[in-house]
């Protein structure tokens, strides 16, 4: 080979390089709450290439809770983010956080107390006089209230206990808790934490509430400056769930290799528990939000809380991003 020819070859790998590099955006996406098998498509996204087909690099951290997460995305310190509709409510209504959802992942509510059998806990009246363990920032002693008014219990007869989310499965499993606070999808690895003891899962779903889980998020000046960005990440991620749950052993895999502590079985499960969560009724293309489902989940979080500013439809979702 000629010492042209081979000067050409280098400059062209060169030339490459530099071209993948500057095609190549760093972002930061934080989570709802820690990383657990729930979370197996962002990692499946990430290792599949689905981000780097996109134009990004996606730095994917643990958050501490859906209003952390939305904090975190509000401030700048994540670019995107993962979290609950109904803290999105909250946090628009109470302290005029400007972010929205961009795409919908849990369409049912993923909201859940689980108590032990032989607990006495069988019912929601029967979570009168206990106490219930959460972390800090979970939604789900946050919608507590429209649980309550639907199941037909007191609120203030149940009491509240924060806890860290490691710690929940082994509170749960020892009695150090009445019950505590989980999404459905982390249900095996409740299972596992507490066997051969048996489950009982009180599912805010079950009292006929109906209102949107987790999303996508991003903040206002995100969606205003770089809708190509949340566009393009919205893409790759959703391709990364339709991968996971055709193949959710493989996903519980994946996630096992940038996670250890994350067992593959209880990877694949939760997975599998996502799926059933993100099924869309009428059709309707997987992530794609629906305005009245929005306007259901405004609707319950509404009644459930006085919140300090009108919040409207429109202050919670920017349509657009799914499927383009």
């Amino acid at each position: 080979m000629s010492w042209i020819k081979s000067l050409r070859l280098a400059f062209g790998a060169c030339l490459a390089l530099i071209s993948a590099g500057a095609v190549a955006e760093e972002i930061t996406f934080v989570t709802d709450f820690g990383i657990n098998g729930r979370h197996a498509y962002f990692f499946v996204a990430d290792k599949k290439g689905f981000y780097e087909e996109q134009g990004l690099a996606v730095n994917i951290v643990r958050g501490q809770g859906s209003s952390d997460a939305i904090k975190k995305v509000a401030n700048g310190n994540a670019r995107l983010g993962f979290a609950d509709a109904g803290s999105l409510v909250l946090a628009r209504g109470n302290d005029q956080v400007p972010v929205k959802m961009v795409a919908v992942v849990y369409v049912r509510p993923p909201h859940a107390i689980y108590a032990l059998e032989g607990s006495g806990i069988e019912k929601p009246e029967d979570l009168q006089g206990r106490k219930v363990a959460d972390t800090a920032f979970s939604a789900i002693p946050a919608l507590f209230g429209a649980y309550a008014a639907d199941a037909g219990i007191d609120p203030s007869k149940v009491g509240w206990v924060v806890a860290d989310g490691s710690a929940l499965p082994s509170l749960l499993s020892t009695g150090r808790a009445d019950a505590i606070g989980q999404f459905v999808v982390g249900e095996p690895l409740l299972e596992k934490a507490v066997a051969p003891k048996k489950l009982v899962r009180l599912a805010y779903e079950d009292v006929g509430l109906s209102y949107y889980g987790n999303g996508l998020i991003a903040s206002e000046e995100t969606i205003a400056e770089n809708p190509d960005l949340v566009r393009r990440f919205v893409s790759a991620t959703i391709k990364g769930m339709n991968y996971a749950f055709a193949h959710p052993q493989e996903a519980g895999e994946i996630l096992h290799g940038y996670h250890r502590q994350v067992d593959t079985d209880i990877g694949a499960g939760e997975t599998r528990m996502v799926k059933a969560l993100a099924e869309q009724p009428d059709g309707l293309p997987m992530g794609e939000i629906d305005p009245d489902m929005i306007a259901k989940t405004l609707q319950v979080v509404g009644s459930a809380f006085d919140l300090k500013h009108p919040v409207g439809v429109e202050d919670l979702y920017a349509p657009g991003f799914v499927g383009q």
